[in-house]
């Protein structure tokens, strides 16, 4: 080694050696905290301390309805864990106004989510909802007999522990305040069966919070019926047309028939086409009841049935009266000058096992499915397939008309429809009675609230209301 390296090396020992005792200088001259200093971490503590306990009691309490925080059903852990995995950190969406307010702030980063067209509303997962219901039987004077499980004696409740997750956004509660507003001064129609007068519960309940309806107007049967919320100047009504087109219906209050349906497709049935002027917005769809024996009706003449084993009339099934009755309603609202915002519902799918309606037919689940578990029957997908292709083809013709695709989220709530407790408390006087189930319609609370969540969605979408 040369001179000139060998000093090189000694001055940099030399530096290192400097180097290392300015840091154990450095080290001894830091001085301790002041005890200000300690005095403002306590309290930053502190104030913090109290402000999760706080926000934690706000979230044990807030309920309304009184059902408080719910242990998610052990059957959800599958949901809650794709979802966290898929979406990250979740935040468990609340059902108030105050509740709605902060998570929009808090996911201000995602305002995605908000936006039109930016993910698939109508397919997804029920993931646990720890919170549960705005509304519960006791809450809400507009639950029918049928569908108020609860009052009914149904023993488990984590069917109302759930909420849809679309995939690729969030999909915000319901709210009453903003969709009431909203609708100052507007009319709405849901037009159709049974189902719609499901549908039309959940959102009194909903929209009660708020402004409390008035009922100004019921047929003799109750089955058409009007709501006025005198406040904001809003009706909602209900209009019983189950076939959409003219029909001559004789069965008894069980639904069970006493003659075939006769069916006339070439007429609308005046009870919605003499309204539909007054009205702002419109639901409308057909159902089950194009399942039934029926013959049908063209210029006066007989053209076929469905299953009416008559060896004189051609068979023609259900699917060429749906399809018609559809038609016929798209031709009438697309040629109407009178625009309103009109949606289609989806098939709503049923969940009958080991038999039908009429034939020993239960729905004991207690849980969703998940989804790809449970495809439906080859009914269901038949019809829904003819509402598409119809709604596509009218789409094209100059109308506001928008999808409310609740096939998929119905199709996985096996657990939502009221079973054996459409009557009150049927196993009282024996646990192994014979009761007739209903596995078409839905608990309220329950999983239809989700529709009027969606409902309000597409609403954002088009401007009608808006969240800002």
């Amino acid at each position: 080694m040369s001179e000139v390296e060998e000093e090189i090396m000694q001055a940099d020992d030399r530096r290192d050696e400097e180097d290392r005792r300015e840091g154990e200088d450095r080290k001894e001259e830091v001085p301790s905290p002041a005890p200000a200093t300690k005095k403002r971490k306590f309290l930053l503590i502190l104030f913090i301390a109290v402000l999760v306990i706080g926000f934690s009691f706000y979230h044990l309490f807030w309920n309304s309805s009184g059902s408080g925080v719910h242990s998610c059903p052990a059957s959800s852990s599958r949901f809650l864990a794709k979802n966290i995995r898929n979406q990250g950190d979740i935040l468990s969406i609340g059902k108030t106004t105050s509740y709605i307010r902060l998570l929009r702030k808090s996911l201000n980063a995602k305002s995605w989510y908000l936006k039109k067209g930016q993910c698939d509303l109508f397919s997804g997962d029920w993931i646990c909802d720890p919170y549960g219901p705005v509304y519960t039987n006791n809450s809400c004077n507009f639950i029918e007999a049928p569908q108020n499980c609860l009052r009914n004696g149904r023993p488990d409740t984590d069917f109302l522990f759930w909420r849809w997750k679309p995939n690729g956004c969030e999909l915000l509660p319901f709210d009453p305040l903003k969709f009431i507003n909203a609708m100052r001064n507007k009319s709405w129609a849901f037009i159709g069966d049974s189902i719609f007068r499901n549908h039309i519960q959940s959102l009194l309940c909903l929209l009660s919070k708020v402004d409390e309806p008035v009922e100004v107007y019921h047929d003799e049967t109750y089955k058409s019926r009007a709501w006025y919320f005198a406040n904001h100047n809003l009706t909602i009504s209900v209009i019983w047309s189950p076939f959409l087109v003219k029909s001559k219906i004789s069965e008894d209050d069980q639904g069970k028939a006493k003659a075939q349906v006769q069916l006339y497709l070439d007429i609308l049935e005046p009870k919605w086409t003499s309204q539909y002027n007054n009205y702002d917005y419109i639901i409308f769809s057909g159902g089950q009841w194009f399942l039934k024996t029926m013959v049908m009706w063209e210029n006066n003449s007989i053209v076929g049935c469905h299953n009416c084993n008559d060896k004189n009339i051609k068979e023609l099934g259900y699917d060429y009266a749906y399809r018609k009755a559809l038609q016929m309603s798209y031709d009438f609202m697309t040629s109407s000058e009178h625009k309103p915002l009109i949606f289609f519902r989806t098939w709503t799918p049923d969940h009958f096992e080991h038999g039908e309606w009429f034939s020993g037919g239960v729905c004991n689940r207690t849980s969703p499915y998940g989804e790809g578990q449970y495809n439906g029957k080859p009914v269901d997908h038949d019809m829904r397939g003819i509402e598409v292709e119809e709604f596509e083809k009218a789409l094209k013709k100059g109308a506001r008309l928008k999808l409310l695709d609740t096939f998929n989220l119905s199709l996985l709530r096996p657990d939502g429809h009221p079973g054996p407790y459409r009557t009150f408390h049927p196993f009282a006087k024996s646990k192994k009675a014979q009761v007739q189930n209903d596995c078409l319609h839905w608990c309220l609370p329950g999983p239809i609230d989700a529709w009027n969540e969606l409902v309000m969605k597409m609403l954002v979408d088009e401007g009608d209301v808006s969240y800002n």
